[in-house]
């Protein structure tokens, strides 16, 4: 094994702090998964070990300085991402990380894309009057398109966010949930309702809900409307059928955005129906004014174990 070393010359402390995180957690990542040995003495960073890996950890941390440099925070969650980028040959998109504020919480926290995939996806969003995102769990699309509603109600763009899910029971029965019909179908609306709070605050989207600038309810509730001067979201759209989704998608009004989310691996519908969101994404490619937005489990943002099991699962599925 041929032993390298490799420094790298950074400006400013600040930047070296932000790099290495607390504790040099991050650093410590950087180590681990690429079997390096790395020391910081002042403004200079060493990489020592194998020739192969010390290049591919110069890559991560040159990585992650520009980051540092244009203001974004090093974390757990970034630092591994440019690690999986380095190993699979995709360096080079590691200068499009690092993407505009798109819509700042209630505890002021700012919310903005954190992958390469996340950052096209809010640019499809942004280009386009409907978008139709498809992706694992943990890639953000609902999560993104409530802070960008926000964001365009915010700026005045838009008078209403309009949230809404197909009511399809995933192994259990409507009828055995207790109370009236609104009660049934909260807990399928339960995931918009956490966004919203999260982006607003429970005062906030309790005001603009009775103000009726908010609306959260059930798919079969759009039918009979236009919907004019609003951002509209239909989440977890692979449990609609094919009239549903014509449904909703002629449902369109002036000075209005579509996002239209879901996972197509992951279907919830009675067999014999074929998912809406999946003929949609067939029928709809290439038609100007509608962006296709394709996440995958490299953007997952959740814990890593989520990306991990969800890779277990497509593996099994590709032997079964």
């Amino acid at each position: 094994m041929a032993i390298a070393t490799h420094s790298i010359e950074v400006e400013r402390l600040d930047d070296i702090i932000g790099l290495f995180g607390s504790f040099d957690e991050n650093i410590r990542l950087v180590e681990q998964h690429l079997q390096v040995n790395v020391t910081n003495r002042e403004t200079q960073i060493r990489i020592t070990g194998d020739l192969e890996q010390v290049a591919k950890a110069a890559k991560v941390v040159e990585g992650l300085l520009g980051l540092v440099k244009r203001g974004e925070v090093v974390d757990k969650q970034r630092v591994m991402y440019l690690i999986m980028l380095v190993s699979d040959g995709e360096e080079a998109k590691i200068d499009e990380l690092g993407s505009d504020v798109i819509c700042v919480t209630a505890k002021g926290r700012p919310v903005k894309g954190k992958t390469v995939g996340q950052k096209n996806y809010i640019n499809t969003i942004k280009k386009n009057t409907v978008t139709l995102a498809v992706g694992p769990a943990g890639t953000g699309e609902t999560y993104l398109a409530v802070a960008m509603a926000v964001g365009a109600f915010r700026d005045k763009q838009i008078n209403r966010i309009i949230l809404t899910r197909p009511a399809v029971e995933a192994g259990e029965k409507l009828g055995f949930l207790p109370g009236d019909l609104q009660n049934k179908v909260d807990p399928y609306l339960r995931p918009l309702y956490d966004a919203l709070f999260d982006m607003l605050g429970a005062e906030t989207y309790q005001r603009y809900l009775e103000r009726g600038n908010i609306e959260v309810a059930p798919l079969a509730f759009m039918r009979g409307r236009t919907l004019d001067d609003s951002f509209i979201i239909l989440d977890e759209a692979q449990n609609t059928t094919s009239e549903q989704m014509k449904m909703f998608l002629t449902r369109l009004g002036f000075n209005s955005r579509v996002v239209v989310t879901g996972d197509v691996t992951q279907t919830d519908l009675p067999d014999g129906k074929s998912s809406g969101l999946r003929e949609a994404l067939r029928i709809l490619r290439g038609i100007e004014g509608i962006g296709i937005s394709e996440l995958s489990d490299k953007d997952i943002v959740r814990h890593e174990l989520v990306g991990r099991i969800i890779k277990a699962y497509d593996n099994q599925k590709k032997r079964d």
